[in-house]
């Protein structure tokens, strides 16, 4: 079972991979459609914000320090093509950056570049599940990169999640698990919760990106819950991302 994080390495060729699948998207989406996961946005405005994330991204990773965000700044020209544009600036800065160098980000892990090597990675394939939403087709994600979303929401955000939603409080361990990729995370009560040890009261069980779109509050995945059921449910509900 590969350990997660994963390295720089393979993130760039997960984020190469989901980008360039992201503009396929972009050249043949209905502009006027709804993206049902983000109230009140278009398929223009996920694309732009998506391009304007990629572009704030790479000046991040560049200068290493916090930079002012603009994510609704209009595009310019063809969106399709403005989008392409922001992934190659942000693949470019990664793969220049050297993943250990300090830099600034705003969760609870060390301070590296290497954070926001993973981070577009899954910025990138929620909003590309987005875009499928806005298709009607179904996105297949790579289940280790699922995982490893997982992982980041679990062990990356949770620790910082309180100075963004008021989360309600975990009484008791939880585990999630991952089916097809055999990860498993164990919850432990915190103010806020993190990733520990402990016999869990619940199970939550899902593939993983089944798992990862729930977390995310995408889709309507039903995973398989052993043990207290209502406080897996009450888990799963909680705001536990940005």
């Amino acid at each position: 079972m590969p350990t997660l994080p994963l390295t720089a390495r393979d993130y760039l060729a997960h984020l190469r991979a989901l980008t360039a699948s992201f503009t396929d998207l972009a050249r043949s989406a209905d502009v006027g459609v709804a993206v049902p996961a983000c109230a009140g946005w278009t398929w223009p405005d996920l694309v732009t914000h998506t391009g304007n994330v990629h572009r704030w991204a790479a000046e991040v990773v560049r200068t290493g320090e916090p930079r002012k965000q603009a994510f609704e700044e209009p595009a310019a020209g063809d969106l399709a093509g403005w989008y392409a544009e922001s992934a190659a600036l942000l693949l470019a800065a990664l793969g220049e950056a050297d993943p250990e160098d300090r830099c600034w980000h705003f969760c609870g892990t060390a301070k590296t570049k290497l954070f926001w090597f993973r981070r577009q990675v899954h910025e990138t394939a929620m909003h590309l599940v987005d875009a499928h939403a806005c298709a009607g087709t179904t996105p297949v994600l790579d289940p280790l990169v699922s995982a490893d979303g997982i992982d980041e929401v679990l062990g990356a955000m949770l620790p910082r999640i309180t100075r963004w939603h008021a989360v309600p409080p975990l009484p008791v361990p939880l585990t999630v698990r991952a089916t097809d990729t055999g990860h498993e995370w164990t919850v432990v009560p915190g103010e806020p919760p993190v990733l520990g040890e402990g016999e869990a009261a619940a199970t939550v069980e899902a593939p993983a990106q089944d798992l990862l779109t729930l977390l995310w509050k995408r889709g309507e995945a039903t995973p398989r819950i052993t043990g207290d059921e209502e406080l897996a449910r009450t888990f799963l509900k909680s705001p536990l991302t940005p």
